[in-house]
């Protein structure tokens, strides 16, 4: 479809440059710009969620030394 757009020259200039160093045309540029546009706006944006807060008033386990950093390797290293 041939059309007619009034464009701001900066960005004219840059569009035309950087399909000039790309060896494509201005136009399939434009076309790979407004479809970029496009498919991000069709895309439904992540829902917001929060964590949940644990009530637990547990702990670590018996023997487990948050402090003791060796103790820890080796505990996860256990099988």
């Amino acid at each position: 479809m041939r059309i007619t757009l009034q464009i701001n020259d900066d960005l004219f200039a840059r569009a035309k440059a950087l399909a000039e160093e790309e060896g494509r045309t201005l136009d399939s540029l434009i076309e790979e710009g407004i479809a970029l546009v496009l498919d991000k706006r069709d895309k439904p944006s992540r829902k917001k969620f929060t964590l949940p807060v644990s009530r637990s008033k547990g702990g670590t386990l018996p023997g487990v030394d948050l402090d003791n950093w060796a103790s820890l390797e080796d505990l996860m290293e256990e099988d």
